[in-house]
Parts: C-alpha cells; structure tokens; sequence
C-alpha cells in the first residue's frame, strides 16, 4: 500500500486527514518492517516539525488501528509498539526484535501443528497471529 492509499483510506472511514495523521502515516511508511512505539513516533514528528502531543499520537493511534492501517503488539506486558499493515491478506507471523522493533516476516504458518495438538473442542477459531520475541543481531551485540 502507498502513502494515498492509507489516506483514502482514512478519509472513506469518515476521519479527517489531519497533518498529525498524515506525519504518523508517513512515519510508520518510512519505517516499514519496523514496530515503533508512540513515543518514538512522538519524537520522529517533532524532528520534522509537525506540532502534536504525545496524547494526539495515542489517539490517532488508535484510530488507524481500529480502520485496520496499523496492528499493534504488546512487547513484555508494559508497552505497545506499532507497524502499518503492508497486506491485509498476508497473516502476520513475524520474530520482533524487543530493542529496535525491528520485524522478519515468518515464511509459514504454524496453525496446523498447533491444532493438531489441541484437544478442547470447545472454541471456533477465528484469527491469529504468532509472534516471536528477541534480539536482532545488531541489538544483541549492544
């Protein structure tokens, strides 16, 4: 997806295009493949001079994560990072990186195995998604 896409696409779920929306749009876009939290958005906005709050970046945050632009993950229970969605279609497997955020797309789906060995058949599955946490290899140097 481009840049205009994700506007449009802001803009057809009733949402005005606001500079802040547009500057975390294009952040998350020069960031692809990266998970960066609000904090660090927060502070790439302000290297190019958009005026916002942190608190204005949480709420549109949220905004693009509920008309599906963003996915967020929760790294060690205390925080969130974000990521743009690059492909609805694709499911989101990945090894997260918990310094950097930075992302690798696992090329498979484990679901089959883990179904395999689930015996409660008291649940319909809906969704999922597997992530993996650690340390990329310019991180774990550190």
């Amino acid at each position: 997806m481009d840049i205009k896409t994700l506007e449009k696409k802001i803009k057809n779920n009733g949402y005005k295009l606001t500079n802040q929306r547009k500057g975390i749009i294009k952040t998350l876009f020069e960031h692809k493949n990266h998970f960066l939290s609000a904090e660090e958005i927060f502070s790439k906005l302000k290297e190019k001079n958009i005026k916002t709050n942190l608190s204005t970046v949480y709420r549109n945050l949220e905004i693009l994560e509920k008309i599906d632009i963003i996915h967020k993950i929760n790294i060690d229970g205390n925080y969130f990072k974000y990521e743009l969605i690059q492909n609805k279609k694709q499911h989101n497997h990945v090894i997260i990186c918990k310094n950097c955020g930075k992302t690798e797309k696992i090329n498979f789906c484990p679901l089959e195995k883990i179904i395999s060995n689930i015996t409660n058949n008291n649940f319909v599955l809906t969704d999922h998604k597997f992530e993996l946490y650690g340390y990329c290899n310019k991180c774990k140097i550190k």
